[in-house]
């Protein structure tokens, strides 16, 4: 890696929403990116008339080099500098492997995923190769072969999008670097609290992504309604709650204190003006269209994320003996619907409100 800026070869490993954006945009940056994604339509269409990036303010083709999955091989060996991991979060360990070939062993494999994978990572390239990064509040959608849309409007002064750490260790040079290359797709910087921020975009995604595609809402309906805005401050709690007893210094969410989402959900008045500001802000920021990325996997009739968002929330409350009852009925209901059993609905809104109220009690 150059001193004072990233100059090298980078591969993205899953070409969807997130690595169709993030590759993309570095690709129209002039950075050498190569796609690597096990959809052939997609691949195809890349490779025939690059790749679309639609975007509140317009939309763009962008010529990238794209790859399908067992191609991955002929990338030459140890010729690359760093390697996206963008796939679904149960793909990880099989992403990891066919791309670790080609990794430079002075390269870094860096996690641009929503769930706590970097062990699964580390376990092939080890920690002392490990990166992970966070993106929040991008919103965007893989609309069909070689498309992906933006339901964000880009706001430069807001929140930062993307956090780049060390999976192991303190705040690095290379952190920097990678945080500087991000900064071409959107606001990004270097951080020394990996593991606090992982556990905030946890959250954020647990809070809004399965829940809304439960109750069959886009984003902006989600946001904008009250009901479901107090049922997403009483995920917020469960989850923060959760991490607070296994040791994670959770950072803001939504732009918010984490203490101040449980006093939110304890019923303090002002805590609750303050969350409901924060989730009528996302609302002005998403379009009408914006779906959450577990009812886009729904709708195409694929395997959600459950199992590492609610699922997990639920499941390590159950092991540091923190009650996290909505979290686990978001993730019965949403198993449910991936087995055919049930269907999407405003039924659940309403199925979930008696736990709420019950949870409302005790913090009061």
């Amino acid at each position: 890696m150059n001193r004072n800026e990233f100059t090298g070869r980078i591969a993205v490993v899953g070409a969807g929403a997130v690595g169709g954006f993030v590759g993309g945009k570095l690709a129209a940056a002039g950075y050498d990116v190569v796609l690597v994604d096990a959809w052939p339509e997609h691949v195809e269409a890349v490779r025939k008339n690059g790749l679309t990036i639609a975007e509140p303010d317009g939309a763009c083709s962008i010529p990238v080099r794209a790859l399908h999955a067992h191609e991955s091989a002929s990338i030459p060996p140890c010729s690359l500098d760093v390697a996206f991991i963008c796939v679904k979060l149960y793909d990880t360990d099989w992403a990891t492997g066919i791309i670790l070939p080609a990794l430079k062993r002075s390269g870094c494999v860096v996690t641009l995923q929503n769930g706590l994978v970097e062990s699964i990572v580390a376990a092939r390239a080890g920690w002392e190769r490990t990166l992970g990064c966070i993106g929040s509040g991008m919103y965007v959608a893989l609309e069909g072969p070689g498309r992906v849309r933006r339901s964000k409007k880009a706001v430069k002064s807001g929140s930062c999008v993307f956090y780049v750490g060390e999976a192991q260790g303190p705040r690095s040079r290379r952190a920097e670097l990678l945080a500087g290359l991000l900064s071409h797709v959107d606001t990004a910087q270097a951080t020394d609290n990996l593991w606090g921020l992982r556990w905030a975009k946890l959250v954020a995604n647990a809070m809004t992504s399965g829940f809304s595609a439960l109750c069959g809402f886009g984003l902006k309906q989600t946001f904008g309604d009250p009901a479901c805005c107090r049922v997403m401050i009483g995920l917020a709690a469960e989850a923060i709650d959760v991490g607070a007893a296994l040791g994670y210094a959770t950072e803001d969410v939504f732009g918010v204190a984490p203490d101040v989402w449980r006093q939110a959900q304890a019923g303090d008045a002002c805590a609750i003006e303050r969350t409901m500001a924060a989730l009528r802000a996302q609302h002005q920021l998403v379009t009408d269209d914006a779906l959450s990325g577990t009812a886009q996997d729904l709708k195409k009739g694929k395997r959600t994320e459950v199992d590492f968002m609610n699922g997990f929330v639920a499941a390590k409350a159950a092991d540091v003996h923190v009650p996290a009852p909505l979290h686990a009925e978001v993730a019965r209901l949403l198993r449910r619907i991936e087995e055919g059993i049930d269907t999407p609905g405003t039924r659940h809104l309403k199925s979930l409100e008696p736990i709420l109220g019950s949870k409302a009690k005790e913090g009061g």
